[in-house]
């Protein structure tokens, strides 16, 4: 599982920084890779990685400013002639149906491939065997969501001493017992497949937040999350001019991450006020407050480690 930040700027691009988007890479766990946001050219972004556009499968818009959502089209369009044939989902607020079916339908847009798009509220959006996702209202002032990546836990690890005490010898029955709960032996024994298996392996949790303030607000939504992804569009002295402009700082995201006992917390949406000389000192403010904190640029890879049993 990893994140790949393809644009992490605010509001309009700047040489240094794309406007938003991020890909969360699932292609270890079920060979899948979902989008979160699409800012304007996304897929320009794209080009400049390894991902496939049809292995993107689900696009999750966080809400219908420009900066998040005026690559879409082209992306879409794009994923067409790039040999995408899988179905797409893009889940979104009230407004991103009209938004995608007017400019292909005004485009003369034909996709190859199937397209269904899901305008949410505020709840459970996905609920499949590997992965889980909810949505929030965030504060800004247009509809805005975050959104809470919930990885289900694995089945354990076989507990090869046991078995081989009731003398089971390795071989494609060890295969079998862990893919049923009852197995019928050689012998005519039955065993139960919940007497040799360890505990169950903990899902991770990511957080990717919309834009939004008043942060501490989301403290139960993002609670224990082993990566929390939150907008930081303004240093920690800009505190009214982001309260203004529905916004976030460096100090209050860290905030967040602090008291809602986060494990690693990534800022992103950073406004185009700030040069790459200024990085050190955004970084430094979320750092003082929360330690674990990482600033994104574009095309940074973050990969979110597998729990143990311990955590």
């Amino acid at each position: 599982m990893e994140l790949l930040f393809l644009g992490t700027g605010a509001g309009l691009p700047s040489k240094a920084r794309n406007v938003t988007s991020i890909a969360l890479s699932l292609l270890q766990e079920i060979n899948e890779i979902w989008m979160f946001d699409c800012g304007e050219a996304t897929q320009h972004q794209i080009l400049r990685t390894s991902i496939k556009p049809g292995k993107i499968s689900r696009i999750f818009i966080t809400h219908m400013h420009g900066d998040h959502v005026f690559g879409l089209p082209g992306f879409l369009s794009s994923r067409s002639f790039q040999g995408g044939s899988d179905r797409l989902t893009i889940y979104g607020p009230k407004g991103i149906k009209a938004y995608v079916e007017t400019a292909l339908a005004l485009s003369e847009t034909h996709l190859t491939y199937p397209l269904t798009i899901q305008e949410i509220t505020e709840g459970n959006v996905l609920d499949e065997p590997a992965f889980a996702v909810d949505c929030k209202i965030l504060d800004h002032g247009v509809q805005s969501f975050g959104f809470r990546i919930m990885e289900k836990a694995k089945l354990g690890e076989l507990q090869v001493d046991k078995l081989k005490t009731i003398g089971i010898s390795p071989g494609p029955i060890y295969q079998q017992i862990k893919s049923q709960e009852t197995t019928e032996l050689p012998d005519g024994r039955y065993i139960e497949r919940k007497d040799f298996i360890g505990p169950d392996k903990p899902g991770r949790i990511i957080s990717i937040m919309g834009d939004t303030r008043n942060p501490d607000k989301q403290m139960d939504f993002v609670k224990d999350s082993d990566v929390l992804v939150h907008e930081a569009t303004f240093e920690q002295d800009k505190q009214q001019l982001a309260k203004a402009y529905f916004h976030t700082t460096t100090a209050q995201a860290a905030e967040l991450a602090k008291h809602a006992g986060v494990k690693q917390l990534i800022l992103t949406h950073i406004s185009s006020r700030y040069q790459e000389e200024d990085n050190a000192r955004l970084l430094a403010e979320a750092r003082h407050i929360f330690p674990n904190t990482w600033l994104a640029h574009d095309f940074y890879h973050f990969q979110i480690q597998s729990k143990t049993l311990q955590e």
